[in-house]
């Protein structure tokens, strides 16, 4: 504590980073300040004003560094920068499964279609959302569909023969049929003017016509289809009962409120497009910073670094850290003005009061759920690091497995948990090529191989990190094998622990006898969790490879099917059902099938009765 002192006292008054670390040199917390010395002595400084979730924080701090940066913004940017590479266990991690569903129309089309997405890209396409909780994006998509002519193909209309027949859609005056020639750009481009006018919150036009479709079934007696659009009608009377009264009908808001009571923290999104409240999100936060004001800012930050997808405007329930240089950064980020307000009264207010009151209700009820998630992802691994003696804090933990029959299409998985969860995206399988036949033992090496040579290398962003701990499912032989690999690349230093199924012990390098977890310990619930996950992803993979191995087999035996073509019809439909399903017209559109292998395919598939 008294180094921790001596530092204080040397803290610039620049704008910069601060770096929080552990007793092993742990990056623990990474933060943002307009003036270094102020911000991080208000950890150090009393117990008054800090939440005990804050003084956690502090009990485990054994030093901490700092950058000095130019200007605020650069702080800003940087902080996000290192949060995102260390991933630090008390910043603010949103869940790698949160994303939100928009409406995209790819307007740059010639013929574009409206389809639901959960990534927003800088393509120039035109993006409507999030929808979501009684108005989703699958009821928005089901009433454009229903109201205008529009297609819901993929076809590329490049590829198409001229002879090309429209499908059913047409039929049922659901789609203008541009993939046969007829409707030209001209006739389909009002369409999606019409489509993108509704979106933009201008709903008349498509009353208008589900109204219309809904009188004219109703006359032809088709009931049944009468009380379809009857319905799209009902869902689109709930989207306009959603109308925000004072707010243009072109504009778009996101609203956050934060609630706390010190030890949890929950934060509540509303989401106005439109002019109209289309939903919300609320999310129980971990995020260790001297303020709820400074938790709040954080919040925003890594929504808007997720979502990708920045509103014209941002309503606050109350004060956040930072106000003004947020919204300068968010403005750069979207490349317009983004306004930030805290409203004191009219109807701002009172859809701030509701994102509070819906973060505060939220609170009261998760308390349970998020003491629980906490207990079973970074609690565990604080308790794994104290139960097995770690040197560090097992932030990053990868776990292995082989998967073979007999030892054929062999595979190994290596999943991933950050701070006790899993990280899927950093989740990597391995073919063998030389570990063949039944030695698991081989296997692991292997694997092992390959994966700290691709960690030398550092080109892939999951390869590229390195664990606190590697978990290998097995006992003392396979703890070995792994051992002497990480030996032979001078991988010493990296943590690694064998799981044996049978009893739960785990083994650690040189000790004969192993270590027994407390069975209902939440350090041994998180490696049971890791290496069920390794199994059901090396099993996962491996039952891929041997039925796509069948299935390829059982093409090559059709007459004028080689390799090639092999590939040429999974790269264009995926998988066997849709190669089955498929037409000789469209076999005849992937690359390299002529017509007479195309007729036998067609014909394998679907055998001429005699």
């Amino acid at each position: 504590m008294d180094k921790i002192r001596q530092k204080l006292k040397d803290l610039p008054t620049q704008s910069g980073v601060y770096i929080m670390k552990s007793d092993s040199n742990q990056i623990l917390y990474v933060g943002k300040a307009r003036n270094l010395k102020n911000r991080v002595n208000q950890y150090f400084s009393g117990t008054a004003n800090k939440t005990e979730k804050t003084m956690r924080l502090v009990a485990r701090i054994a030093d901490f560094e700092y950058i000095i940066t130019t200007n605020e913004i650069e702080a800003l940017v940087l902080e996000n920068n290192l949060i995102k590479k260390h991933k630090p266990p008390y910043n603010i991690l949103l869940k790698d499964d949160k994303s939100y569903p928009f409406v995209k129309i790819n307007v740059k089309q010639d013929f574009p279609k409206v389809e639901v997405v959960r990534k927003l890209k800088n393509d120039g396409a035109k993006y409507f959302g999030p929808y979501m909780q009684g108005i989703t994006s699958k009821d928005i998509l089901e009433l454009v569909e229903s109201a205008f002519c529009l297609r819901s193909c993929s076809h590329d209309f490049s590829r198409l023969p001229k002879n090309h027949r429209p499908c059913l859609n047409y039929h049922i005056n659901r789609c203008l049929a541009p993939c046969s020639g007829r409707c030209d750009k001209e006739q389909y481009a009002k369409q999606i003017e019409e489509v993108i006018s509704f979106l933009s919150g201008n709903d008349k036009k498509i009353a208008h016509l589900l109204q219309q479709k809904m009188n004219d079934a109703a006359e032809n007696e088709d009931f049944e289809l009468a009380i379809f659009y009857r319905r799209k009608l009902e869902i689109l009377d709930k989207l306009v009962r959603r109308q925000v009264t004072a707010l243009p009908k072109d504009f778009d808001i996101d609203i956050f409120a934060i609630a706390s009571n010190g030890l949890n923290t929950v934060v509540s999104v509303l989401f106005v497009r439109g002019g109209k409240l289309v939903g919300g999100d609320k999310q129980v936060v971990s995020d260790l910073s001297p303020s709820d004001e400074v938790v709040l800012s954080n919040f925003i930050l890594a929504y808007y670094d997720k979502v990708n997808y920045i509103a014209n405007e941002i309503v606050i329930a109350s004060q956040i850290d930072e106000c003004e240089l947020l919204g300068e950064y968010l403005t750069q980020k979207k490349g317009s003005k983004v306004n930030i307000i805290l409203p004191h009264q009219g109807v701002r207010r009172q859809l701030a009061d509701m994102a509070l009151n819906n973060a505060s209700d939220y609170l009261e009820k998760s308390l349970s759920i998020k003491e629980r998630e906490d207990n079973m992802t970074v609690g565990a691994i604080i308790q794994l690091q104290e139960y097995l003696k770690l040197p560090k804090m097992p932030i990053r933990m990868e776990c292995y497995d082989i998967s073979h029959v007999q030892g054929t299409d062999k595979v190994a998985s290596m999943v991933v948990f950050t701070n006790g969860a899993p990280n899927k995206a950093h989740y990597r399988k391995f073919k063998m090529k030389h570990a063949l036949g039944n030695d698991d033992f081989a296997g692991l090496q292997e694997a092992l191989t390959r994966r700290i040579d691709e960690l030398v290398k550092g080109e892939d962003e999951s390869f590229g990190s390195r664990p606190d701990l590697l978990v290998i499912d097995g006992g003392k032989g396979q703890l070995s094998s792994v051992v002497e690999i990480l030996h032979e690349k001078g991988a010493d230093d990296i943590a690694v622990i064998g799981l044996a199924k049978r009893e739960e012990e785990v083994f650690v390098p040189h000790q004969s006898a192993p270590i027994i977890l407390p069975r209902n310990s939440y350090a041994l619930k998180v490696l049971q969790r890791i290496r069920d996950e390794a199994h059901r992803f090396a099993i996962t993979f491996h039952r891929s490879l041997r039925q796509k191995r069948q299935t390829h087999s059982k093409l090559l035996a059709i007459e004028g099917v080689g390799e090639k073509r092999v590939k040429a019809l999974f790269d264009a439909f995926k998988n066997i059902e849709n190669i089955r399903n498929a037409t000789v017209e469209d076999l005849l559109l992937v690359k390299g099938i002529d017509r007479r292998a195309a007729e036998n395919i067609y014909n394998h598939f679907h055998p001429k009765i005699s």
